[in-house]
């Protein structure tokens, strides 16, 4: 259970982390990006082929992001001057395309050349060795820490709500209902808080190296959180919401609405890079079928199931998407006979059955606001 659990906790920091990028490019400034998986992809194999290199691993990621990023660049500047459906065709091919180029391809792996379709593996993954017991102390210390500020910022995410329901009085049913929603979310994740945190704990005292695996991406998707929180508060973030809601009036004050949707582009594509770099040393060995066109939509389920322009809501979406997996392939095969291809598409469709009675019900998602939806304006 406690393998388990860590398998876990690292899938929802790296979807998570993925689905940040697409919020941030969707959810808040309103580009729809069909083909996210192409920075996921970029990001997975630059890391794996420079560490093959022998370029340590934390400058791998980076160059593996800073890739991404440019990726965005490219993309942005063949599209953002057009329709935005237009970006919605040309992402879903670029993230075709490179899958099929790496696929069809030889990559640089160490020495040789190698066909793309045969794959990469035996590359450096972080904390493979076990470390010695101060090192595991301090990573321990480190996951308390952590834990510790997440409960602290679910409590204050918690008591802002408390205090807007004090304060208004002439929306009472809608703070009432915003409190309920943050009160319920806030007991869930803090309950998985200390499971994943036990785990952590037994995980990384008798040494597991998906447990270091698991320490460095929850730190990377916390860092991740709290810096877009603070660009998306600042007149930047500002500026990215305005272009989502009608890009005619940031062009009237001035700005250059071109520039900050390629800015955003770009740092969405960046944390997706880094979230495949993740993705990589998770699996520990790479093949271009692992990044299947799904694994975009899977984000946009979590994006639009946690409630779009809110990184909260995308965690929560993770969280729950991964949740769903988990449960369903222990339970339904004890109370539905079907064999295993049936039983894959069973769960598929009730997937879907579920986001449709959200769209009908809810369709800002559960943490989403109904007047910031992006779609169908």
């Amino acid at each position: 259970m406690v393998d388990y659990l860590i398998f876990l906790a690292i899938s929802t920091a790296i979807f998570a982390l993925f689905g940040l990028g697409l919020n941030l490019q969707w959810g808040f400034t309103g580009l729809i990006n069909f083909g996210h998986i192409a920075f996921m992809t970029l990001g997975a194999y630059t890391t794996v082929l420079l560490s093959l290199k022998g370029v340590p691993l934390i400058i791998s990621a980076v160059i593996g992001a800073i890739a991404a990023a440019l990726l965005g660049l490219i993309i942005g500047f063949a599209t953002l001057r057009l329709r935005e459906d237009y970006l919605a065709i040309v992402t879903i091919g670029t993230g075709e395309l490179i899958r099929l180029v790496v696929n069809n391809q030889e990559l640089p792996v160490g020495d040789t050349w190698v066909s793309g379709a045969f794959g990469v593996q035996s590359y450096v993954i972080p904390f493979s060795t076990a470390p010695n017991l101060v090192v595991r102390l301090i990573m321990i210390g480190l996951l308390t820490l952590l834990a510790a500020v997440t409960f602290f910022t679910l409590w204050r995410w918690i008591r802002t709500a408390q205090r807007l329901l004090a304060a208004d009085t002439a929306k009472k049913t809608s703070s009432k209902q915003e409190l309920a929603s943050r009160l319920g979310v806030g007991i869930v994740l803090g309950l998985l808080t200390a499971a994943i945190y036990i785990s952590g704990v037994i995980g990384l005292y008798n040494y597991n190296p998906k447990a270091g695996l698991m320490l460095l991406s929850l730190l990377v998707l916390a860092f991740v959180f709290w810096r877009l929180e603070i660009l998306l508060r600042s007149p930047w973030g500002r500026v990215l919401k305005a272009i989502r809601e009608d890009e005619e009036v940031p062009k009237a004050l001035g700005k250059n609405v071109f520039w900050y949707k390629i800015q955003s582009l770009m740092l969405g594509g960046a944390i997706a890079g880094v979230a495949g770099a993740f993705f990589a040393w998770q699996l520990s060995a790479i093949y271009p079928d692992n990044f299947q066109p799904q694994l975009t939509f899977d984000a946009w389920i979590m994006v639009i199931l946690g409630g779009s322009g809110n990184n909260i809501g995308t965690i929560l979406g993770a969280v729950i998407y991964f949740a769903y997996d988990a449960i369903t392939r222990e339970v339904l095969p004890r109370i539905i006979p079907l064999d295993e291809a049936r039983l894959g598409a069973f769960r598929i469709m009730v997937i879907g059955l579920i986001l449709m009675v959200l769209m009908i019900w809810r369709p800002q998602g559960i943490l989403g606001k109904k007047e910031e939806l992006t779609l169908g304006k």
